[in-house]
């Protein structure tokens, strides 16, 4: 791959972590995946005790059905009591099989349950922030005081392993992207500006044509 393609990749790639600070929240909210890296960085802010309730989202997805014996919800929890969280502190929603579902199936776990959160962490992988982020806002019912969105803190070109190889992590950071582009006027997202130089990295990488 040029050299090229690598910058506008892994400007597209920026684009994607919001950057917000994390802060005590009410909920850790993980929204699951076939990477399950993040069921570890989310047990490691449990540990720093930034939320006392972990609620984790995910059934079976098209990465997953084959890879996982349990749904993705149920992968992570086993993940999370391995890395010391308490089973009483862990919420599983495990029916949701896109980003849209793990809100608004979570969100009526919790009303099933009694429980109003008004502080949220959002927990994803980095290329899926932004679009989990946009996803929250738009979706959940009820106001909020605040919600941010973090992801484990590995960079681009060291993010790829085993499991998801470099072109299922290119291919995901750019398909992301497409999302937070056109999912808003389908009413899944919130609206949010694209900085000029991001778009145009996306179509030097669409103009090459490899995904």
């Amino acid at each position: 791959m040029p050299a090229r393609l690598y910058k506008h990749i892994e400007t597209i790639w920026n684009f994607h972590l919001m950057g917000h600070e994390v802060t005590p929240a009410d909920c850790l909210f993980v929204l699951c995946s076939n990477d399950v890296r993040v069921a570890e960085y989310a047990a490691e802010l449990y540990r720093r005790g930034l939320a006392p309730y972990v609620l984790v989202s995910g059934g079976k997805g098209r990465f997953t059905e084959e890879v996982f014996e349990k749904s993705e919800a149920e992968t992570f929890a086993e993940i999370l009591l391995d890395e010391g969280v308490p089973h009483r502190a862990i919420l599983l929603e495990k029916e949701a099989t896109n980003t849209g579902e793990n809100v608004t199936l979570s969100h009526s776990l919790l009303e099933q349950k009694g429980l109003r959160f008004h502080r949220f962490i959002l927990v994803q992988k980095p290329f899926m922030e932004r679009r989990a982020y946009a996803t929250f806002l738009k979706q959940w019912p009820d106001e909020v005081q605040s919600v941010v969105c973090t992801s484990p803190p590995i960079p681009f070109l060291e993010y790829p392993n085993i499991d998801l190889t470099f072109d299922h992590v290119v291919e995901a950071t750019v398909s992301d992207f497409e999302r937070i582009k056109d999912y808003p006027a389908q009413g899944y997202q919130i609206e949010q500006s694209i900085p000029d130089e991001v778009m145009s990295a996306y179509n030097e990488i669409k103009k090459a044509g490899l995904w």
